[in-house]
């Protein structure tokens, strides 16, 4: 029974680790699982450990799923020439929600940064250029977040691609400084049909 503050501590440590939650906010929620340990915890540590086995990134997207090529890359029907480049898969799953884009995605991994040494190496930007050729894209939509970073990423982009495709990026709806996650479906559904030249 000794061991059992140390365990609680460890889980509250690793909970704190997560985007959103401090110590004090970790420690209430792995109480709260604790007392609703049927409700909660046990389906919750199940569920961890199924996605733990199985959720695996898209080799050609970057998205998260349970295959090697995810629902959206191998839909025949999303193939239309549309590439939608988001910087993480919270960015796609928001464009997801909105249900109008019909194309397909493409997630950086990131934006590029000189001061945390982030360059177009440590990002997908490589492989976003080999998938316009091969996939014979048209159109790529530069879905990034308006933030210094996103913006330098998305100029970088349009720079080394503008020449093979049109670039676009979203329009009206998307203020400065806002992260697409964070958005409502309509302002990003404006967004999105209201893309310009890049």
């Amino acid at each position: 029974m000794t061991d059992a503050p140390k365990d609680i501590d460890a889980l509250i440590e690793v909970m704190a680790r997560l985007p959103g939650l401090g110590p004090r906010s970790a420690r209430r929620a792995v109480l709260h699982m604790i007392k609703k340990r049927t409700l909660l915890l046990t389906p919750l540590a199940d569920l961890m450990h199924k996605v733990a086995a199985t959720a695996r990134e898209c080799l050609n997207c970057g998205n998260i799923g349970t295959r090697d090529i995810c629902e959206i890359c191998s839909a025949e029907k999303r193939a239309n020439g549309e590439l939608c480049v988001v910087e993480d898969v919270a960015d796609l799953w928001a464009m997801e929600r909105g249900g109008v884009f019909k194309g397909r995605y493409h997630v950086l991994g990131g934006t590029l940064s000189a001061l945390d040494a982030v360059g177009p190496e440590e990002l997908r930007i490589p492989k976003l250029i080999d998938r316009i050729a091969a996939e014979g894209i048209t159109e790529v939509i530069l879905a990034l977040n308006a933030t210094i970073d996103g913006q330098t990423t998305a100029h970088y982009i349009a720079d080394q691609i503008g020449q093979t495709v049109t670039v676009t990026s979203l329009a009206q709806g998307v203020p400065i400084g806002g992260e697409l996650d964070y958005l409502d479906d309509g302002t990003i559904t404006a967004a999105l049909r209201a893309r310009k030249s890049f």
